[in-house]
């Protein structure tokens, strides 16, 4: 049997636990700045996904079906098997949440979709167009290339304060990822079945963000989504591209807020 790596997480308060999943090539830390939209009462987990952070690769095969199966299995550990959770997933991290949902769905008691990839099949993507709302020549011609790529074609908003938020908290998590392991999920990147053909219809709190300019995921996927889930709270935050949180911040944070306390009433 192959023993497979325990999740490295880092913990925010106490109560009802949100399971927090990022997204391709980054850690944890790209989502805790949103901590603060979190109401008393809930336990956020951050979680680093193997091969990024401080989670060691899957062994073996190390493909997105044996990456969502370890999800599962490790949202199971971290919050025991009988206890209900939260789910929250940013980009690769959202088709996590959906799998792990659809195999769940009564221990579930909420469920937020931030940029999510819909379908991992780039080529079934209906994708954004992605142009520059705020474009800032004075930063991104002083800044090295290797870094400039990356902030350029993922966002938006090039403002200062855009890239310090970059700076801080996608940086860090780009520089530990795990080169070979982040091929090896590329090479299999699919799900083993639709999430929401196996769920059918979830009713409990659902919150579904998208950017108007994702070139990554797009928008229109996720809207898509929205017959399986009645009670969603769907919105697209002009401008912005993939890096929602990075681009808009405080688009994002008053929808978790509203989401996340409808988890305790």
């Amino acid at each position: 049997m192959v023993t497979q790596p325990e999740a490295y997480t880092v913990v925010k308060g106490e109560g009802l636990p949100i399971i927090i999943a990022h997204g391709m090539g980054v850690d944890h830390r790209s989502l805790i700045m949103l901590d603060d939209a979190f109401p008393e009462g809930t336990q956020r987990i951050y979680m680093d996904l193997p091969g990024y952070g401080q989670t060691p690769a899957l062994q073996g095969i190390g493909g997105l079906p044996e990456l969502a199966e370890w999800f599962t299995n490790a949202v199971n550990e971290l919050v025991g098997g009988s206890r209900r959770f939260a789910l929250l997933g940013n980009s690769m991290g959202g088709a996590l949440v959906r799998d792990t949902l659809s195999r769940e769905p009564k221990r579930v008691a909420g469920v937020a979709l931030i940029a999510s990839v819909v379908d991992p099949v780039i080529s079934h993507r209906h994708l954004a167009e992605h142009v520059i709302s705020n474009a800032n020549p004075d930063l991104t011609h002083n800044l090295p290339q290797d870094k400039v790529i990356d902030f350029v074609t993922m966002g938006v908003n090039q403002s200062f304060d855009a890239w310090r938020r970059y700076q801080r908290y996608i940086l860090p998590g780009t520089k530990l990822c795990d080169r070979d392991a982040n091929a090896k999920l590329g090479q299999r990147y699919w799900l083993d079945g639709d999430p929401e053909q196996r769920l059918g219809t979830y009713t409990g709190p659902t919150l579904i963000v998208a950017g108007k300019e994702d070139q990554v995921v797009g928008y229109e996927d996720q809207k898509a989504l929205l017959p399986h889930y009645p009670n969603a709270v769907y919105k697209v935050i002009d401008p912005a591209g993939h890096n929602i949180h990075i681009d808009q911040p405080e688009a994002i944070k008053p929808l978790l807020a509203e989401w996340s306390s409808k988890l305790l009433s």
